[in-house]
């Protein structure tokens, strides 16, 4: 299945759906810095998202590497305040680790807080790049005020661009509920491998919905996608969601509410596995079982196989990869004895590998399986938009009382990927 054509017209599509909600606006500037860490000079985004009015509903989920930035620190202290108005974001520096990280972020939302006419305590800083460098707080400050004065209504699509850093296109999604919606934004290429949150993911809404309700829908939907991909099994730092109600629509049930949010997340979290590092398969890894923790490691340990993704890179079907990936996880799980080879089903393309105790291969399924897997992919080094959005699929079934299924998106492992990260900084 192809998606686009070209850049222009998959930027056409995010047009149409990158309206902010009502009562939000949006700005973006640009601006040059020295590092003392490295010579040169490098460019640097900043995107502001704002609510006309402070809100007491919003909610974000964070990483739980215990090497978090400056941003994450912050951002957890600010969700036990009463109201937040919103989020300064910057790219090539993560802020990460530098003994001033904190107070060079909170200045510079203090000085910003200032030219907003708000208390620096309701604003959010989030940061995606170089671990390590200090963040250019003077640089940054210096282009606030021409950032506060390009806040318009129009479109978060510009942002959508400016929080790019390897990411080859902008990854946006939209869902209508009720009378009003739901718009999303994300970054993320690589260090994909999350715990509670992913890369950097913006979520405004217009929809009347109390703090604690967004949270824990956030928190749920955050589980059941962003929580669910895999690039190259590094979680970052930096990572965090963040979800902001305006409340200026009126609310939607529950359950649409929790809908919409879920395919905005979804569609987010597939565009990120597919816009990775020199990504050329996404694979998407079904497993069905009685036991969620389970199959959840399952479909884990296939996706960051480095053998499997390897294999699917190649086109190769090298399917022995598949079961012992899964059987090195089941080897040291907890519970992962009672999983019964005999009752377990692996397919792949609709194909059947494994069943009943033994491969079930051929000649003819090696050659339909290898066709299969070029079909799927996509070049690695392709940019500005997804040639297509067709998954390498993946199907285990373990079988027992009360199975439900678990879906996981995963990457392949490409020579670009070894080439976008070892030229990273130089």
């Amino acid at each position: 299945m192809s998606a686009y054509r070209s850049s222009e017209q998959y930027l056409g599509a995010l047009a149409r759906r990158a309206a902010l909600p009502a009562g939000f606006c949006a700005a973006n500037a640009s601006l040059e810095f020295s590092p003392s860490e490295k010579p040169g000079t490098y460019p640097m985004n900043l995107s502001l998202i704002l609510l006309d009015e402070p809100t007491t509903s919003f909610g974000a989920c964070f990483t739980r590497n215990r090497f978090a930035g400056a941003p994450v620190l912050i951002g957890r202290r600010r969700l036990a305040e009463p109201r937040l108005r919103g989020v300064l974001i910057n790219n090539k520096v993560a802020n990460v680790g530098a003994a001033s990280g904190v107070q060079d972020a909170t200045a510079v939302l203090g000085e910003l807080g200032g030219l907003l006419g708000s208390p620096e305590r309701e604003l959010l800083a989030a940061s995606t790049g170089v671990i390590g460098w200090r963040l250019p707080a003077a640089a940054i400050s210096a282009a606030l005020p021409t950032l506060a004065a390009g806040l318009q209504r129009r479109s978060l699509l510009p942002v959508a661009r400016a929080i790019m850093t390897t990411d080859s296109w902008p990854k946006l999604r939209r869902a209508r509920v009720g009378q009003g919606a739901i718009l999303g934004v994300a970054k993320g290429a690589g260090m994909i491998e999350p715990n509670v949150a992913t890369m950097l993911v913006f979520l405004l809404t217009d929809l009347e919905i109390p703090r604690a309700a967004l949270r824990e829908e956030l928190a749920r939907a955050a589980e059941a996608t962003f929580n669910r991909i895999s690039v190259d099994s590094d979680q970052s730092t930096s990572d965090m969601v963040v979800a902001f109600s305006s409340r200026r629509k009126p609310a939607a049930p529950r359950a649409e509410f929790r809908r919409g949010l879920l395919e905005v997340c979804r569609g987010l979290a597939e565009d990120i596995v597919r816009n990775g590092e020199g990504v050329g398969h996404v694979m998407r890894v079904r497993v069905r079982g009685p036991q969620r923790t389970l199959s959840l490691g399952l479909a884990k340990a296939v996706v960051n196989s480095p053998l499997v993704k390897s294999a699917v890179f190649g086109n190769d079907p090298n399917v022995g990869r598949l079961l012992s990936s899964m059987g090195d996880y089941l080897g040291t799980a907890p519970g992962g004895s009672t999983v019964d080879f005999r009752r377990l089903r692996v397919a792949m393309g609709g194909t059947v590998l494994y069943e009943a105790g033994a491969f079930r291969l051929d000649s003819a399924k090696e050659r339909r399986l290898a066709r299969y897997l070029a079909a799927c992919a996509s070049d690695p080094a392709h940019k500005g938009y997804p040639a297509h959005e067709r998954c390498v699929e993946i199907e285990v079934d373990w079988g027992g009382r009360g199975a439900q299924v678990v879906e996981v998106y995963g990457a392949d492992l490409s020579y670009e990927y070894v080439r976008e990260n070892a030229d990273y900084r130089s």
